[in-house]
Formats: C-alpha cells, structure tokens, sequence
C-alpha cells in the first residue's frame, strides 16, 4: 500500500446502526433505541449516524431507511444523518431522489446518501421489493448512480423528468462497497467511500489501495475520502467487552448456518456452540472487530488507523443490552479524545 501522512489523532467516529431487534423485545424498541442512541451520539459528538437498509430478517428494523432517518434527524439538532446504505437495485432513482429531496429539505446541510450495490436481502424479497422493474439489476448500478445524481443536481435545461423536492439539494452521495468494484467506481466518480469491513473484511487494504491509486478529483470531492467499517465494543474490562461480543458472534454463526432471528443475549462460553470451522468462518468475517477495555480499544484503534490510514471510521456496535450499547459508545468517544 502506498504510504500516506500518519494521522496526529485519530479521525472523525461515525455510527452504523442496523436497528437492532434483540432477542426477547420487539421492532417498535428497536427503533426507540436508535432514536435514543443517535441523541446521545450527537452529545458525544460523533461525525453521522448512518442506517442500514435491510429487509425480511427478523433480527432488523431499519427496512424503511429513509423514514427512519426523518426520524432520527428530527429528534436531533446537528449530527449529520444518513444512509449506510440505501441498496439502489431495490429501488428506482427517482423515489430515492425524492426521499432525499425531502430529507435535505427539511433538514438542510445533514443529510447523506450512501449507495450500496447488493440488494441487502434474499431473491424472493428482492424481487417484491422491485418487481415492477423487470431490468433492474446489479449491473445497472452505475447508471443509476448517475441518474440520481442529475436528480438531486442543479435543474438542467429541457430536463422532463425531475425531483421534486429533490432538485439543487445536491444532497452528499457516498458510495458502500464490500468487494473492488464499489472502490473502482467510487474512484472513478470522484466520491466519497465506506468499506463494509465490518462484515466481509478480506478485500479491505486492496480496496483502498485502488480507490487512492485511481481516484479521480471532482469538483465537490477534490481528494478521496475513505471511511472503514469497524465492529468495536468497549466495556469497563476486557472480560465484560468480550462476552457482549458473544451476541455479535452467534449471529454470525446463524448466518452460517443459513439462520436468521433477533440478535442473541450474550453467552459465558461460545466454545461449545460451534465447530472449529464454524469459529474460523465467523473469525474471518468479524476480523475488523475491537473489542475490550477503553486502553484495549484505543491500542487497536491505533493500530487500524495506522495500518488503513483511514479518513473516518464508522462503527457498528451489536450488543444485546441498549444500556451497554451506549456506554459502549460513550467509553469510545472518550477514547478518541471526543
């Protein structure tokens, strides 16, 4: 990788949330959750709280991403609020311009819209979610970037169809990537890009490696700005920290074994529930993960920051108790001098 400035502290923290529904409550907590969470956040002074599109898993409350995001920057006053992401095969441009539109209007200099290219749920519920449009497809996603683009762009002369509200937001677009190819077209967009390390962590160095080789300037986003996915739970003890992960890691396991359901309560021991190759699996994908006492914490931090080089880290933080979910981002703020 090439070499690049170290940074002198760490860079701007941002949060991932999916929403969680934990085991034993319900989707209407989840989302009062979130809600509280992103209040304390912007207390704490984090950068954005970006939510997760997904949909059918029982486990997740934040499919209606947009309309969660209203929420959110409602009950807040100057964090910045998005999408990490909005899946665009899912959808057609325009209602997504739309939606934006709106958010920015309402809320105008908060917003942010990240595109990812999967479609963040199975073939059957794809399918219902965007049966009208025949062709849509992965492989249109960079013309659907582009379309959507022009929507919340300046009204161009002779232009028909339009985003209402929507058009001259120039609402900030970031591209979501979890293989080389969001990075190529970020790159070659000249935008903004998160690498979602945090689930599928392999291809992480290669991707930024390519996206700063390649970036070429645009005239919003003159330099490249990386951000990289991070789990990271801290605790008052390693110990503690550890056994909040074991959530984390069951629902990992699940989706090795092709269950899905709400995130766990936390387990003493995860030894006797999985296989060795079930752990290998689950340790590869969960790889970029942080996890323990505040000086744990920031010894790994630093050693993330110094090995990505990272612009921003945005951090998810699954853990089963709402309680120890936000003092798990309080004890990080306080870590990264925030």
């Amino acid at each position: 990788m090439t070499e690049r400035t170290t940074h002198p502290s760490f860079p701007p923290l941002s949060i991932l949330d999916l929403a969680p529904i934990v085991e034993d409550s319900t989707a209407a907590q989840a989302l009062q959750d979130s809600i509280a969470l992103a209040k304390h956040a912007e207390r704490l002074g984090y950068q954005r709280y970006w939510v997760a599109e997904h949909h059918n898993m029982d486990g997740v409350a934040s499919s209606a991403t947009a309309v969660l995001i209203g929420q959110i920057a409602g009950a807040t006053s100057s964090i910045r609020v998005g999408s990490g992401g909005i899946m665009l095969p899912n959808h057609a441009p325009l209602t997504i311009a739309e939606q934006f539109g709106t958010l920015a209007t309402l809320f105008p200099g908060r917003i942010d819209l990240g595109l990812g290219r999967a479609p963040g749920t199975d073939g059957p519920t794809m399918r219902a979610l965007r049966r009208h449009l025949a062709t849509a497809h992965e492989d249109r996603f960079p013309e659907d970037v582009l379309e959507l683009t022009a929507y919340l762009a300046p009204e161009q002369e002779g232009q028909v169809v339009r985003a209402i509200p929507g058009q001259g937001t120039e609402v900030p677009i970031w591209l979501l990537g979890s293989s080389l190819y969001g990075a190529q077209l970020a790159a070659y967009l000249g935008l903004p890009f998160a690498f979602a390390s945090h689930f599928a962590p392999a291809m992480l160095m290669q991707a930024l490696e390519i996206y700063r080789a390649q970036y070429r300037p645009s005239a919003r986003n003159p330099k490249p700005h990386a951000m990289v996915g991070l789990n990271v739970i801290v605790a008052d003890t390693d110990a503690e920290a550890l056994k909040l992960f074991t959530s984390l890691q069951q629902r990992f396991l699940g989706m090795q074994r092709g269950q899905r359901g709400p995130l766990p309560r936390p387990v003493d021991d995860m030894d006797a529930r999985w296989t060795a190759g079930e752990k290998l699996a689950v340790e590869r994908m969960l790889a970029e993960s942080i996890v323990g006492s505040p000086r744990t914490v920031r010894e790994g931090l630093e050693a993330t920051l110094e090995r990505t080089g990272a612009d921003e880290f945005i951090v998810a933080c699954a853990v089963h108790d709402a309680a120890a979910r936000k003092r798990s981002y309080e004890l990080l703020a306080g870590v990264a001098g925030r």
